[in-house]
């Protein structure tokens, strides 16, 4: 999921349909209609640092109201980018996003606030974690002084320029683990979302140097590869496992009744190649989460780990390498017959920024993609990325969805 530095939202986006447009509540037309708000370099929210906590407040109330107004009913906000928190975390310092310092205080609780001003506005509030990622600069001393990965250094690996947590350290699994549910215990959020991000997308002539961990915790398995899904098969089996146990319990750490909290993960949208793999996509684009991320996307289905997957195809119909056309049916029978809801990724930034190729300067592409799927009963719903677009929409494709797709307010699906 691209979240490199852009410009931030425009606050006074022109409207492109009714704020106060009925729900539609029939269970039929349940569909997940979200989109992905990015906090990571100030990316979508806030647009930048250091502003005041109302300032703060009213970007995000404007990007809550631009949900509604685009007949959405999720919103995925990005509250754990850089092992820091946009909430008071016991486990982790305040995310450096708010105040332009990791580690300071920003003066209000905006995880909180997030969650009451998406539910005023009939809005599912997702929480979104990056399980590993600690820094993008390899210098752990910009890091906050108390920050955990200063204090466990034999945590941490350094990556192609990044800091990231060691997933192969039963200790660091638990620990993030500990550090994200943190937040859905205490707050009423609808749903635990995690992006693509595992072990790192791979780098030109970089190791990752888990040598050690793997000397003391891999001999039961055939090779490293294997060894490294076991460890994010083991954070996403227990995850899941941890989150229904929250929802057994009836209440937030506030006291208020509990919402069901479901679990979602947007993994990259090519699992295996099926020129590797008879049961993979028919795609040639040489990267696949299966083989290069340590992420078994598939395998998670099949276990009944996840209330819904949303694979990030970002990719235009046709395209010769990895075609949506032929990616979102793959996608469909891998959820057949499992309890897995299937929402799609949707790469919205690509529509009319220059240099994309040719189908993304067509203000209809997004919305040939919501088509194509109608007749494939398994997909239930699509999330954008990321906000800052659906509020600027440069060549108009989130208003061509809107209007030819979403013409009332829906609910979201429910998992069976």
């Amino acid at each position: 999921m691209p979240d490199e530095p852009l410009e931030p939202p425009a606050s006074d986006a022109t409207a492109a349909g009714d704020t106060d447009a009925d729900i539609d509540t029939n269970p039929a037309a349940a569909q997940f209609r979200g989109m992905w708000l990015t906090t990571v370099f100030n990316r979508d929210w806030p647009s930048r640092p250091g502003q005041s906590p109302q300032t703060q407040q009213q970007e995000l109330l404007a990007l809550l109201d631009t949900a509604v107004d685009r007949r959405l009913n999720a919103v995925v906000l990005q509250v754990r980018s850089l092992a820091d928190a946009l909430w008071p975390s016991p486990y982790e310092p305040w995310a450096k996003c708010l105040t332009g310092v990791q580690g300071r205080d920003p003066g209000w609780d905006p995880l909180d606030f997030a969650v009451r001003e998406a539910h005023a506005r009939d809005l599912e509030l997702h929480a979104w974690f990056n399980p590993y990622r600690i820094a993008t600069q390899p210098d752990a001393s910009l890091l906050a002084p108390d920050h955990p990965a200063r204090r466990h250094p034999e945590w941490v690996v350094a990556y192609d320029g990044l800091l990231l947590y060691n997933p192969g350290l039963p200790e660091v699994r638990r620990f993030v683990q500990d550090a994200m549910l943190d937040a859905v215990a205490r707050y009423d959020v609808d749903g635990v979302h995690f992006d693509d991000y595992f072990y790192p997308y791979p780098a030109s002539g970089q190791v990752f140097d888990d040598d050690d961990a793997y000397q003391r915790h891999g001999g039961d398995f055939p090779d490293r590869a294997a060894w490294r899904r076991d460890n994010i098969d083991r954070l996403v089996q227990e995850t899941a496992a941890r989150i229904a146990e929250l929802n057994r319990s009836s209440s937030t750490g506030s006291g208020r009744p509990r919402r069901p909290v479901r679990f979602g993960i947007a993994p990259f949208g090519i699992w295996r190649d099926r020129s590797v793999d008879p049961r993979g996509s028919d795609t040639h684009g040489g990267l696949s989460s299966y083989d290069d991320l340590g992420a078994d996307t598939r395998g998670w289905v099949k276990n009944g780990w996840l209330d819904y997957v949303a694979p990030q195809l970002y990719w235009a119909i046709g395209s010769s390498t990895c075609d949506y056309a032929k990616l979102a049916p793959w996608w469909a029978e891998v959820v057949r017959g499992t309890d897995t809801l299937l929402y799609l990724g949707e790469a919205l930034y690509r529509a009319g920024t220059p240099g994309q190729p040719a189908p993304w300067q067509d203000p209809g592409e997004l919305s040939r993609h919501l088509t194509f799927t109608q007749d494939l009963s398994e997909v239930r719903g699509n999330i954008f990325f990321s906000a800052r677009n659906v509020v600027q929409d440069p060549i108009g494709a989130m208003r061509q969805v809107i209007t030819d797709h979403y013409q009332s307010r829906v609910r979201p699906p429910q998992r069976p």
